[in-house]
């Protein structure tokens, strides 16, 4: 982002609009956004499937089950995050307390889209008041409640919009692309998992592969659940060719 000598005095201060009504620290947050790996989520019949590529620093040394990029919130509740680590803990730390104060004071789990909306407005505190930096994540938040099967994104801002296919992260204009192609209402939690990795693939840089991708589901009657890895590789040899015009969901 170029800056104007002008605006130096603008860019410093989370507070402080710059003349054209910008804030800057909140889009050099979503540039963090934009620097993290690729996660994306797509919605089926009874649930929405989660995934994320994690960016494992050394492949030979690092145990790859230590770099989580989904979380378990609740019961019916999960999320994939892109952008800085630490932020993504505090704010997956924030969620989780909310969920388990509302099951107690109410006796149920929370909504999917009130718990969203407690994320944003914590989120967009940090935008608003002196002596603070805004959180340098965007959560793709994937889950079910007596309304349905939801997905929702998160920016830094604290902005939140609803979703049947999303990405976020690195690189997502591609994975957005091929979900406006090939997503199709009502598809089976099998067809969800092959759309959702052909998306990531399609946002792959140059070189890369789906051999470090982590995937789970959300699913009414089923609650969370984490793919390992050879399943995962199943799915990922199931893919249409790249560039290909195979429909999600056939082998």
């Amino acid at each position: 982002m170029e800056m104007q000598p002008g605006q130096m005095a603008y860019d410093r201060a989370i507070t402080v609009f710059s003349p054209d009504g910008r804030l800057f620290q909140v889009e050099y947050a979503r540039e963090a956004v934009r620097r993290g790996a690729t996660t994306a989520g797509v919605v089926y019949a009874d649930g929405v499937v989660l995934i994320a590529d994690r960016r494992i620093p050394n492949p030979k040394l690092a145990e790859a089950s230590s770099l989580e990029k989904i979380h378990q919130i609740d019961e019916n509740i999960a999320c994939a995050t892109a952008g800085l680590v630490a932020d993504a803990r505090v704010l997956v730390d924030y969620a989780r307390l909310s969920a388990q104060i509302n099951r107690v004071t109410y006796a149920e789990p929370m909504s999917v889209e009130l718990l969203v909306r407690r994320i944003c407005d914590y989120k967009q505190q940090y935008t608003q008041f002196g002596g603070v930096r805004p959180f340098g994540t965007a959560l793709l938040v994937g889950g079910y409640d007596d309304g349905g099967v939801h997905l929702f994104e998160t920016e830094p801002s604290g902005s939140l919009t609803s979703f049947k296919a999303a990405s976020t992260g690195g690189n997502k204009g591609p994975v957005m692309d091929l979900f406006e192609q090939k997503y199709r209402p009502g598809m089976d939690r099998d067809a969800a998992i092959l759309l959702a990795l052909e998306g990531l693939r399609a946002g792959l840089e140059e070189g890369g592969n789906l051999s470090q991708v982590e995937v789970c589901s959300t699913q009414v009657g089923e609650g969370m659940t984490r793919f390992p890895s050879d399943e995962v590789q199943k799915y990922v040899q199931r893919l249409p060719p790249a560039g290909g015009a195979g429909r999600p969901g056939r082998p």
